[in-house]
């Protein structure tokens, strides 16, 4: 429906790659692919979840013959039969009469079973939910092993049981069965820990949404359960996969990036932003002391309402979009990058007021790029910043080129962290609101997002190649650096590098 007269080319360019090319060629690949998103843990899976069903259909087709489906057999188990009980699929009913009659050691078996696909793949079987709403009834023992609980999650688990219990209650059915994963990395994460979180959760879990952020989640994702229970669902999603949150289909990075910040960084504050949005069709900000209402902006600046993103990002990036533009307005005038001033206010107190830019906005060309390279090794670089660990994830700007090293615009991403993989290769690890990450850059500069230290959600490049690639970032002015001390072959190799892409014309 969405893609319009665009779905019958689509099926046509596929059904011509089945005729000429067969079924075991694309489907190795489309495995291979499903599990390269999947090692990104996106907070939406619905169309990989739509792409292993027709996996699993072409498989017991008798008409299709496939020869080689390494990997697919993972994948739809965890979909379709993760458990003993339910491995022919036996439809939902039946296992939860199958539930009723197990002892306590088959219905250990089948958490076990459950957490094991869950934690192996990222994805989340319909029969989880209708596991967990029945162990609910039984012991937190049951509830923590279908969740694959550590000692930390199952500390948390222990100590907000009533909140968890309701948090289930209203989130987790087949429909939503990825809040299961979602509440699990939650509790993982220990974030209900920070006294504000729990009583915000409970907060949420009370409040009525608006008519317009009803309609909003409704538009974006269906109305398959009502717009309140997709959004905890969402919650719980984004509040354990912070590094998820993809920017869907939409031109802007900035927004995504801050969800994201924020759920990692400052979750409270992130459950303050849903309930303005959703209660109030409001968010107020302050820029340099001006104050910022979304609402106000709807006005004269109509926000274009997100697709293929998570429930959060439905009812929060049209608000956040319009006061992204209304900062941007208010310091368009200012002959610098805009960003130096709207970063820290839009994202938080930590970004660093220090702002390095790589060039010069008139001419578009390189602008004292030495030291622009020497101020990032100084502030970022464990064995150049006197081995300070990144405290607080920083905004930072890449100039994003295609696989043949062109440029193709610029793009908002996050600095997560900076150390050695195990090889022993310093890294920038960061994350990239794109719903894929994986991207070749040109001239040999191929993100990684798996195998080189990567927690779930994050990308890396050698330090080199991560900065070859920058061309702003902030840092803390009052902390004492040393650019001067960065060895120059260093700025050489990343100068090559960036005159090899994005800068050959600058």
């Amino acid at each position: 429906v969405r893609q319009g007269r665009m779905a019958v080319a689509v099926r046509g360019v596929l059904q011509l790659l089945v005729s000429r090319i067969g079924y075991d060629n694309i489907i190795d690949r489309l495995i291979e692919e499903i599990w390269r998103i999947l090692a990104q843990r996106p907070v939406r899976v619905d169309h990989l979840k739509a792409m292993i069903t027709q996996i699993a259909a072409c498989l017991y087709n008798p008409a299709i013959t496939v020869s080689n489906s390494r990997g697919a057999d993972r994948l739809v188990s965890a979909l379709f039969g993760p458990t003993q009980a339910s491995v022919e699929d036996p439809g939902l009913e039946v296992y939860a009469e199958r539930l009723a009659g197990m002892d306590s050691q088959a219905l250990q078996q089948e958490a076990n079973g459950f957490a094991r696909a869950m934690h192996d793949t990222g994805l989340v079987s319909a029969y989880q939910p209708v596991f967990l709403r029945f162990a609910v009834s039984q012991s937190t023992d049951l509830v923590s092993a279908a969740l694959g609980l550590s000692a930390t999650g199952r500390d948390a688990l222990l100590c907000y049981q009533d909140l968890v219990y309701a948090l289930i209650d209203a989130s987790v059915f087949p429909e939503t069965a990825q809040a299961a994963y979602g509440l699990a990395l939650m509790l993982e994460r220990g974030v209900l820990f920070a006294p504000p979180v729990a009583p915000a959760l409970w907060r949420q879990l009370g409040q009525t949404l608006s008519a317009n952020a009803d309609a909003a989640i409704v538009q974006a994702l269906g109305d398959f359960r009502p717009a309140k229970v997709q959004l905890i669902a969402g919650v719980l999603g984004v509040l354990g996969l912070p590094l998820g949150v993809g920017q869907g289909n939409n031109p802007t990075c900035q927004s995504a990036r801050a969800i994201s910040m924020w759920a990692y960084n400052d979750p409270d504050y992130l459950l303050q932003m849903i309930v303005w949005a959703t209660r109030d069709d409001d968010l107020v900000m302050h820029f340099e002391g001006q104050r910022l209402s979304s609402k106000e902006l709807a006005l004269t600046t109509p926000a274009i309402a997100p697709l293929d993103v998570d429930a959060v990002s439905a009812v929060l990036v049209p608000h956040l979009d319009r006061i992204y533009h209304a900062m941007g307005a208010l310091c368009a005038d200012r002959g610098d990058d805009p960003h130096r001033w709207i970063n820290p206010e839009f994202h938080g107190w930590w970004v660093g007021r220090g702002f390095k830019l790589a060039v010069d906005l008139p001419t578009g060309k390189l602008s004292n790029y030495d030291d622009f390279v020497r101020y990032f090794y100084a502030c970022y670089h464990p064995m150049h910043n006197g081995n300070q660990p990144l405290i607080y994830p920083q905004p930072v700007g890449l100039a994003v080129t295609d696989s043949a090293a062109r440029f193709v615009g610029w793009h908002a991403i996050t600095i997560q962290r900076v150390t050695l993989d195990q090889d022993e290769v310093m890294r920038v690890y960061f994350y990239n609101p794109n719903n894929d990450s994986g991207q070749d850059l040109g001239n040999g500069v191929k993100v990684s997002t798996e195998g080189r230290g990567e927690r779930f959600g994050e990308s890396s490049l050698p330090v080199a190649e991560f900065v070859s690639r920058l061309y702003i970032f902030h840092f803390d002015p009052l902390e004492h650096i040393d650019p001067a001390g960065v060895p120059a072959e260093d700025v050489a190799d990343v100068e090559a590098l960036a005159r090899g892409s994005w800068a050959s014309e600058r």
